[in-house]
């Protein structure tokens, strides 16, 4: 018989840290940790497989379940002494997710399954403690009735918040055992009266409530964002952990808390973390209290009153400092961990590698190999690629004048600029619309996880360094200040206030998550410096990777930014974005409007030095590395004005015909561009224009070589190609102009011509096109386009619901579609070598940024990827990533 269900505690467990796939991280950790002889309260863990199942048979549990968790619960309440529903000596239970992957609040949870009005006496005789007895049972109510009978929080929040108005209580410690008793009361009358039925009392029904709650959670719309954004697959699924409740709430003696044993934020080696005096973990997590730092000197740098728990709870916190040091060694990585005290007992709840921003990341990983903890390859393959996003962009201005509006918590750090908005749909809306946006919230839930992707920024109110904000925004590499207790949000009014002024909905804040301050306006920017620990990941990532990463630059600017982040040339260097400077679109106009060949030549002859000193200043910063020049590409009426306003403007102001413009926009006028006069087509009917940017090449070649003794290495791409016929003779072309160029110089220049693969037929007949082409350059953008028929400006209205479905397992146009582009490129690789073994072959899309189109790339032989200046090093780490993951 299939084994549903995974016993742990009492110092043994049916499970491993190497069964993440069927145990969850949560699952497999608590019986590693067990393993580890670690104070572990007993429980079980439900497979993922069963969530699979649960939903392949229409919410059903396979059978044979029901008898394995009867089993499992039997030997829990062994180890515990106790039993579950005994009215006398209960055992209360929290029923948890676990994923594969970390996904933090994403799933459901409920605490203190098993009280009823019976089992909560018997809590309160045994604890000695009937206040803490009701108030368990209450949280309980309130966490299961939304969890599971899916009644809204705000009944419960509508109910405590009229009863301490009405009894003048502010915090909830201040409610004695009676007041919970009575809140106990209204909230069981609240849910009869709201879902026409009594709240469960039998336990055995309370724990497949939360059973099956926890497997719903899994494809709920916060769940399902969060896989998206970080490319979790849905197959994978949640186990459950069932598990023996130990209580943080039992007065002054005991305690709940979150700890990471190195810094999240900055990597620094330090223990680190949060934890409240009498209360529950949630307590924490969920941001509903404000908590205290784990260690005394954490406490004193923040300017905090109050006790540290290495000062409040001295001896336990002893005893956590030697476990998280076990911890980490054991795992070899940083790890949170979650952790409560009864009664001065300290027990461990959960271990799992931490989630850290790309600065902290790239400091452990480095340290830790510095440490010989891990190995260079390791710390290689511990940065997640796309994080180092974070890395890349401003920060504040070091002599920036701050105008404070108020501080909190430095929760993630970063800087970002944007507008307040309260709302988080009105975050995302207007993210979509290009808005930068500060979503300001009391606290965050995990619903808020689309504006919180959307928004620049994210401040909270309450909450601490552990809470829901917090480690969500350093997960998405968002700047976030939490707890800024100073603040008062009027969410109605739309407005928050502190220090005696009044932020309205849609005035510009800046946000400095490293410094935990919110200033009015827009701070300068400075950009970062990529040294210490940046440089040395990426040295080790240099020395591994085989795939050389170029950049996609069309100016000196471009170029400079992207030499400096590493790149080891220019994969395309589109020149049509320089014909739109207002001193050269009157001369391309001019070119377009000439009815003669004549007339053409002269009009580029104007365009000609302006191309040339373009193509000297990025040769210049490129010295001999390879540049691929792309010749022009779009159609010719994108360089003409199409309303009969815009013709009037550009008449006055270049002298040029307006009806004779007008005529020509309307000419060249097409319902497909896309497919239609662009790319080598063009060049076939008005060869003139790429011998113009030929000459413009070639001259600013032999300008450089002479200047400065390096000598450029052009690499000409004849864009849209379909046949080799076409390439024959604008092939002929090229070499016609280079040799008269060079002649003339009496200088010698390498140089390649090849072309873009952006057409299905071009990768179909990749051999003949490779007896004329040297290199071939993957258009990825127009080739899944073009693949797939399908345009990227409008795919946004169905490729989400594609994605959704399964037909693709990512948006195509940011990650290759493996099976169908991915063949035609792999097609084209294969045939394209088979006519020219020495083919140079690389991807020029946005593709090249992206880290399993990376892989894919190198998996697939391809030579180099290119990719935009701010994703090279992105795609440095995953080229070496993928050469380490290869052997």
């Amino acid at each position: 018989m299939v084994q549903w269900v995974y016993g742990f505690g009492g110092g043994t467990a049916d499970g491993k840290a190497s069964m993440k796939d069927l145990l969850g991280g949560k699952g497999a950790n608590l019986a590693e940790m067990c393993s580890l002889g670690l104070p572990v309260p007993p429980g079980f863990t439900i497979t993922t497989e069963v969530c699979a199942l649960f939903y392949e048979l229409g919410r059903k549990y396979p059978d044979g379940l029901d008898a394995q968790v009867e089993a499992a619960l039997a030997k829990v309440e062994a180890i515990a002494g106790k039993r579950f529903g005994d009215a006398a000596n209960p055992l209360l239970v929290s029923v948890r997710s676990g994923a594969r992957a970390s996904m933090p609040g994403m799933m459901d949870t409920v605490l203190n399954l098993g009280l009823n009005d019976e089992t909560v006496e018997g809590l309160a005789k045994l604890s000695g403690d009937r206040r803490f007895a009701f108030d368990s049972y209450r949280r309980f109510i309130q966490m299961y009735s939304n969890v599971v009978l899916e009644a809204d929080h705000g009944l419960f929040e509508e109910i405590l918040g009229a009863y301490k108005d009405s009894n003048d209580y502010r915090l909830d410690t201040d409610l004695t055992a009676s007041d919970w008793e009575e809140i106990v009361a209204r909230y069981k009358k609240a849910i009869a009266r709201e879902l026409g039925q009594p709240f469960p009392s039998d336990p055995k029904e309370q724990l497949w409530g939360a059973v099956g709650a926890v497997f719903k959670s899994w494809m709920n719309d916060r769940a399902k964002v969060y896989r998206r954004l970080n490319d979790i697959p849905e197959s994978w699924g949640t186990a459950v952990n069932v598990q023996a409740m130990v209580f943080g709430n039992m007065g002054d003696t005991s305690a709940t808390g979150v700890a990471f044993t190195r810094d999240p934020s900055t990597g620094a080696k330090r223990f680190y973390g949060e934890y409240l005096i009498n209360a529950q973990g949630e307590d924490v997590v969920a941001g509903i209290r404000t908590p205290k730092p784990i260690t005394k000197i954490a406490r004193e740098e923040m300017g905090e009153g109050g006790l540290s728990m290495e000062e409040a709870l001295p001896e336990v916190y002893g005893q956590l400092v030697e476990v998280y040091k076990k911890l980490e060694g054991h795992y070899r990585d940083m790890q949170d961990i979650e952790f409560t005290v009864e009664r001065g007992v300290l027990y461990m709840l959960q271990t799992r590698n931490g989630k850290r921003t790309a600065k902290a990341a790239l400091k452990i990983a480095v340290d830790m190999a510095q440490e010989g903890l891990i190995t260079k390859e390791e710390a290689v393959l511990r940065v997640d690629p796309q994080s180092l996003d974070q890395l890349l962009h401003p920060t504040i201005a070091p002599d920036y004048k701050r105008d404070v509006v108020c501080v909190g918590l430095p929760a993630s750090p970063g800087a970002a600029v944007g507008k307040v908005v309260f709302d988080p749909d009105e975050a995302a809306d207007l993210a979509q619309h290009g808005e930068d946006v500060i979503l300001v919230r009391d606290e965050t839930s995990p619903e808020d996880i689309h504006g919180m992707h959307a928004a620049r920024a994210i401040i909270t109110a309450r909450g601490g360094m552990t809470s829901h904000a917090a480690v969500v925004a350093r997960g998405m590499g968002r700047p976030c200040v939490s707890g800024s207790m100073e603040m008062r949000i009027d969410e109605k009014a739309g407005t928050f206030s502190a220090r005696g002024r009044t932020i309205r909905k849609g005035d510009v804040i800046t946000v400095d998550g490293s410094k935990g301050e919110v200033l009015f306006g827009a701070a300068a920017m400075v950009q970062p410096e990529l040294s210490g620990d940046f440089a040395q990941l990426m040295a080790w990532a240099d020395s591994f990777r085989k795939l050389k990463v170029r950049t996609n630059a069309d100016t000196p600017t471009d170029a400079k930014v992207a030499r400096e982040f590493g790149a080891e040339g220019i994969g395309l260097c589109r020149t049509e974005h320089m014909f739109f400077e207002d001193e050269r679109i009157a001369a391309v106009r001019e070119m377009i409007l000439a009815t003669t060949r004549d007339g053409r030549v002269a009009a580029l002859a104007k365009l000609l030095p302006f191309q040339r000193a373009d193509f000297v200043g990025i040769f210049t910063i490129m010295g001999d590395l390879p540049a691929t020049i792309r010749l022009l590409d779009p159609p010719l009426h994108e360089f003409l004005p199409h309303t009969e306003e815009d013709v009037e403007a550009v008449s006055k102001a270049t002298g040029l015909d307006a009806k004779a413009l007008l005529a020509r926009s309307r000419e060249l006028s097409e319902v497909n561009p896309m497919l239609g006069f662009r790319g080598c087509r063009l060049a076939m009917a008005y060869p003139e224009i790429y011998d113009m940017q030929v000459r413009a090449i070639f001259e600013a070649a032999v300008e450089v070589a002479k200047a400065t003794g390096k000598v450029p290495t052009p690499e000409i791409m004849i864009p849209f190609v379909l046949a080799k016929r076409e390439l024959t003779i604008l092939r002929a072309r090229v070499d016609t102009v280079a040799k008269e160029v060079l002649s003339d110089a009496g200088v010698s220049i390498p140089y390649l011509v090849g072309t873009m693969i952006e057409l299905p037929r071009a990768a179909l007949r990749a051999a003949e096109i490779a007896e004329e082409a040297e290199f071939f350059s993957f258009g990825t953008n127009d080739l899944t386009q073009t693949t797939l028929g399908v345009s990227r400006d409008d795919a946004g209205k169905f490729l989400p619901t594609y994605v959704d479905a399964g037909v693709f397992e990512k948006d195509p146009f940011v990650s290759i579609d493996q099976s169908g582009v991915g063949e035609l490129i792999q097609i084209a690789t294969e045939r394209g070598r088979s006519a020219r073994p020495a083919l140079k072959l690389g991807i020029c899309g946005e593709h090249g940024g992206d880290p399993a189109s990376v892989r894919f790339c190198a998996e697939s032989g391809l030579d180099y990827v290119s990719c935009s200046p701010y994703r090279v090093p992105i795609a440095r780490l995953a080229a070496a990533q993928a050469a380490l993951r290869r052997g």
